[in-house]
This record gives C-alpha cells, sequence and structure tokens, in this order.
C-alpha cells in the first residue's frame, strides 16, 4: 500500500512560482509512475504531468513550458515546480502514483484510471 502527502501549497500572485512535494511512503519498488492532477471548482479532475522511473515525463499542453515534474530516488518525493503561474491555475492539486505489476514497460499517463494510489490534495490560489 502507497502512501501519498502532498505539500507547498498556498496562494501566489500571477508570474510567481510555487513548489509542490508529494513524500511516498510504503513502496519498496524502484519501478513507478507518478503525476500530479488539478481540480478547479466547479471542473473535473485533470493530469497535467506525469513522471516514470526511468525521469521519462508527459506534461498537459497549457503547462508545458511553466512546470516541471521531478523526483527525487533517495527521498523519494514527487515535486511539482510550477513558474509563471496564472490565475486559471487556481485548483486543488493532488499527486498519484502507480506500481506496475509488468516492470518491462513503465507507462506515462495523464488519466485518472492509470494511478491506484492518491494523495489528498493541497490547494493552491493565484491571484492577478
Amino acid at each position: 500500500q502507497v502512501q501519498l502527502q502532498e505539500s507547498g501549497g498556498g496562494s501566489v500572485q500571477a508570474g510567481g512560482s510555487l513548489r509542490l512535494s508529494c513524500t511516498a511512503s510504503g513502496s519498496a519498488s524502484k519501478y513507478f509512475t507518478m503525476g500530479w492532477f488539478r481540480q478547479a471548482p466547479g471542473k473535473g479532475r485533470e493530469g497535467i504531468a506525469s513522471i516514470n522511473n526511468y525521469d521519462f515525463t508527459e506534461y498537459k499542453e497549457s503547462v508545458k513550458g511553466r512546470f516541471t515534474i521531478s523526483h527525487d530516488n533517495a527521498k523519494n518525493i514527487l515535486y511539482l515546480q510550477m513558474n509563471n503561474v496564472k490565475p486559471e491555475d487556481t485548483a486543488m492539486y493532488y499527486c498519484a502514483a502507480e506500481v506496475p505489476s509488468d516492470t518491462s514497460y513503465i507507462p506515462l499517463g495523464l488519466e485518472e484510471w492509470r494511478y491506484s494510489y492518491w494523495g489528498q490534495g493541497t490547494q493552491v490560489t493565484v491571484s492577478s
């Protein structure tokens, strides 16, 4: 069982930066897919960034060039560096993880169905 805990959310002005962290525990596997999702008020949850243990990454077009996903293998922490934030980035941000049973292929993905484990979320509010 994997436990995930997000931190680092808060309020920031448009154009500013914020770094989210997600501490993972409970898995000894070196193979994984992890992702960041967000849900704005009145909207569905959307995937915005994904990374696997080989450090391959994938981004939603709206955050590409502004957000960077990374993973510290030694500390088992997932990060989301958010630069040049915009009011439309305001949302609850969630990290998610999947430990694949088939290690011959470790996918990326921005789809919710790919992930079995979820954190509780951290709020990001961007003011104009």
